[in-house]
């Protein structure tokens, strides 16, 4: 069956529906009935949208599916978004936004280390995502273009490196699955709520190499929203807890050789006090 066209073939003037027919017994009904957006679509972008939905929105596979470039893509999917008026309502990261090349772009996909499954996560999500602080807040979370880094709306307008996440949690699995977040904005680094046992602490020495005494910035708030959203820990009120799914990913992969040995202190399905 013919699909319904929206343009005069003629003057190229808007077609509208006046009639509609029964297969059944041939009833008709003659009105002035609405469009919807899907039926200005194009063949090409009805396709594409198949395509979208088939592989459950995953930019990769969908190139993968097509043959075609990460920009082609996403060049596609501005257009079907355009065409069905829904531009005004996708989240934007920045103004002046770069189109980043991912096509061959990978992470480990065995790795336990949250540097590679964020990374992955966030190259599987087309480069971006919002995640959620402790209170709710939305926070943007950008791929860089460098490929090792990401950016956030609520952080400085610097990247962070990938292995931030990996020094978060091996102090999370040195202190048997959980630690205190911390405090940068009103003590500073080396005082009880800003020493080496915290999470902001660990990211100044271990991260960030500042010296004993000074004044740090604290990302915690950020940084655990999106460990939160990749499943690694909970994010709880003045502390993080290593979820028992990735406790569980740590096990299996020190069964399997992959890593080394989990420390005893780091229980599966719970963690110690």
């Amino acid at each position: 069956m013919p699909k319904t066209i929206s343009e005069c073939p003629s003057c190229g003037g808007k077609l509208n529906i006046a009639v509609l027919r029964c297969s059944a017994c041939g009833m008709e009904l003659h009105n002035e009935f609405q469009r919807s957006s899907f039926d200005s679509l194009t063949a090409e972008q009805t396709e594409f949208l198949i395509s979208f939905l088939r592989q459950r929105g995953n930019m990769s596979s969908l190139q993968a599916e097509l043959g075609i470039s990460y920009p082609a893509a996403k060049k596609k999917l501005d257009d079907l978004l355009t065409a069905l008026q829904l531009t005004g309502n996708t989240p934007q990261i920045g103004k002046n936004e770069v189109v980043i090349d991912m096509s061959n772009w990978s992470a480990p996909p065995n790795s336990t280390k949250p540097s590679d499954i964020i990374k992955r996560m966030l190259i599987e999500h087309n480069g971006r995502t919002i995640v959620h602080t402790a209170q709710g807040l939305p926070c943007e979370v950008q791929i860089a273009p460098d490929g090792v880094s990401f950016l956030s709306n609520k952080l400085p307008n610097f990247p962070y490196r990938y292995e931030v996440f990996d020094v978060i949690v091996d102090l999370l699995i040195s202190q048997g699955g959980r630690a205190r977040k911390g405090n940068g904005r009103n003590f500073k680094l080396g005082e009880p709520n800003c020493d080496e046992t915290t999470v902001v602490g660990a990211i100044a020495y271990n991260y960030a190499h500042k010296e004993t005494g000074t004044s740090v910035f604290d990302p915690v708030f950020v940084l655990a929203a999106i460990l939160e959203w990749a499943g690694i820990v909970s994010n709880e009120r003045g502390e993080l807890v290593l979820t028992a799914a990735y406790q569980e990913m740590l096990r299996s992969a020190d069964k399997n050789g992959r890593q080394a040995s989990v420390p005893d202190g780091l229980a599966c399905g719970g963690t110690q006090k």
